[in-house]
């Protein structure tokens, strides 16, 4: 690594070279290179604020500003050319400033560290991949709808603790994860709010010392405001744990998601057939066709967890103002950002794609699943419902020993426990379709309750993605 020092940015109280091995290892090109374009706008905000300040004359303004858009013009062309001193993105985008324009490349960093620039890199990157991601979890939003439109009617067994306990709609499913996407999008609107205050002009950790208008440069950058303290400023990391914490929750209901739409396209249930376009098949057998796309999103929801927890144990012990432990914080964020925005679109086109047999749902849902339909029955007729539970609890305990549905029991067994279950009553209350109507609460899995709930979510489909533009 000898020469080397002549193109640090920190090198000039070194009398010896950098070992190599701890210049690989110290060196973060390699993740914080997708931060280039980041770097060079707020670079380019810098030699505005440092031209305003008075330390830089129009000319040298002029002339750095024409510089870093050459070097982002590189970036974006794919012609930037990394040279083996690229510490990180900040060392080479001065690097080549430098050898566009001259020595005038040096006022660049100017009262500014890289303590405070690669913060302010990293909420820029952030807002954008924010907005990215909250697009993605909008179109799966809009798949869900489309889902809950197209199948409506359906009827489908519900299910506590993976056994059957009520029929519900189809739709009413769909929409039940609908509305955790929703609060996803909520979260990450929140952190967005927080992510967009500016560090610059924290400098290492005690402020510049030039006249910076901190406020105007956060207008310039499009931050809401400035951190209002300076070592907190260049140590704070609470924006990519938050957003690691929504990747993660975002993950988990997609994984909860992806568990239900595996068992109900496998053969035991069949209510579900995955299109052949979003699905694989095996090396080995050949009848196999795999939900792997929804394997992925239920096993990408541990890395995401995985990385929220990383983070927060590099963060947990650290002292105040900057520690090169934070140079841990970009990989995991990159990585759950990468891994979000790849599966997002394959699972909303999945559901988009997927086909359903309505017959087989329908032939699914047990009588057993009508008891508190029989036992609301018995509440209507004035018995307590502890006792209509009780009641209803030995017919349940009587088809099963004959080995028979509830729809099968005989009549005199019913009446044998209360004189309310006349043949007209049971059969009203022996139908899915009547225990549906029965739900007719805001909420609930009646078909008008469902199409208000279809109705709501488009509103606030609509309205988020209102808000989330302005």
């Amino acid at each position: 690594m000898a020469e080397k020092s002549g193109m640090q940015l920190w090198g000039g109280r070194f009398a010896q070279s950098t070992d190599p091995r701890m210049w690989a290892l110290n060196a973060s090109i390699m993740t914080d290179r997708r931060l280039a374009f980041h770097d060079i706008r707020g670079s380019q905000a810098w030699v505005r604020a440092l031209q305003r300040a008075g330390v830089l004359t129009a000319e040298e303004a002029e002339t750095l500003q024409s510089g870093l858009e050459a070097v982002a013009a590189e970036f974006a062309e794919g012609q930037f050319v990394f040279a083996p001193t690229d510490e990180d993105i900040h060392t080479a985008v001065e690097r080549r400033l430098r050898e566009l324009v001259g020595d005038v490349a040096g006022k660049l960093h100017t009262g500014r560290s890289r303590n405070d620039q690669v913060a302010t890199d990293f909420r820029l990157w952030m807002l954008d991949a924010i907005a990215a991601l909250d697009a993605a979890i909008a179109d799966l939003q809009a798949a869900l709808l489309t889902r809950a439109e197209a199948d409506f009617g359906a009827l489908l067994p519900g299910y506590t603790h993976l056994h059957q306990a009520q029929p519900i709609l189809l739709s009413h499913w769909w929409l039940a994860h609908f509305w955790p996407l929703a609060r996803d999008r909520e979260r990450l609107a929140q952190a967005r709010e927080r992510t967009a205050v500016l560090p610059l002009g924290a400098a290492a950790l005690a402020g510049t010392a030039y006249p910076i208008d901190r406020q105007a440069l956060a207008a310039d950058l499009g931050f809401r405001t400035v951190t209002p303290n300076s070592i907190d400023a260049v140590s704070d990391r609470d924006f990519a744990a938050e957003f690691l914490f929504a990747a993660a929750l975002l993950g988990v209901h997609l994984s909860r998601l992806a568990e239900g739409v595996i068992l109900f396209s496998s053969a035991e249930f069949g209510f579900l057939t995955l299109s052949d376009a979003f699905s694989t098949g095996s090396s080995l057998m050949p009848q196999k066709k795999n939900p792997d796309a929804f394997e992925l999103a239920r096993g990408k929801s541990g890395a995401l967890i995985g990385a929220l927890t990383g983070l927060l144990a590099t963060l947990k012990g650290l002292p105040s103002a900057y520690d090169k432990d934070l140079q841990e914080d970009k990989a995991p964020v990159f990585r759950a950002f990468d891994d979000l925005m790849a599966l997002l679109p394959v699972l909303a086109d999945a559901l988009r794609t997927l086909g359903i047999h309505r017959e087989r749902m329908a032939d699914a849902v047990s009588a057993a699943t009508l008891a508190t339909d029989l036992a609301d029955h018995l509440v209507k007729q004035g018995v307590p419902f502890r006792e209509a539970h009780h009641i209803v609890g030995r017919l349940v305990q009587q088809a099963e020993a004959q080995g028979v549905g509830l729809d099968a029991l005989p009549l005199e067994i019913y009446q044998a426990e209360h004189p309310a279950f006349t043949p007209d009553a049971l059969a009203s209350l022996l139908s899915p379709q009547a225990s549906l109507a029965q739900r007719a609460v805001e909420g609930g899995t009646a078909p008008e309750a469902v199409q208000a709930q279809i109705a709501k979510a488009k509103e606030a489909l609509r309205m988020r993605n209102v808000k989330n533009c302005e």
